[in-house]
């Protein structure tokens, strides 16, 4: 059974948010971008259209770093956690790591971008 809403949150709990929905596009990156803002080889992401995310933490919405012409990615200014990228259009797209539930099969990856930029020492990816 799918869920229809979904709640999550930074390390020390500043910024949480409840998104609505089922989430859309789930999918890895190892992009350059991905892996400086995480800090690691790979980052799982899904998307929400933006009304149906509400920033619910007593932090209000992420800190935000514009990233390229389109997005800036978003985190914690207490804890510095990644929690995302904020796009110019609709879309807020959130790193699966912080929501509640990660075992949800919604938030499985169902592709992986740049996976030849995945070092091939991960395992995740040919690389």
């Amino acid at each position: 059974m799918s869920i229809t809403s979904y709640e999550g949150g930074c390390l020390c709990g500043h910024i949480r948010f409840l998104a609505r929905g089922t989430p859309a596009n789930p999918h890895a990156c190892s992009c350059d971008f991905c892996q400086r803002h995480s800090g690691a080889p790979v980052l799982c992401w899904v998307e929400f259209p933006r009304e149906a995310l509400q920033w619910t933490g007593e932090g209000g919405a992420p800190a935000l770093f514009r990233s390229s012409d389109y997005s800036s990615r978003a985190f914690c200014p207490r804890c510095g956690s990644t929690l995302g990228a904020v796009d110019d259009e609709p879309v807020v797209a959130l790193v699966t790591g912080v929501f509640d539930r990660r075992e949800a099969e919604e938030l499985r990856p169902l592709s992986h971008s740049f996976e030849d930029g995945c070092p091939a020492w991960c395992g995740v990816a040919g690389g």
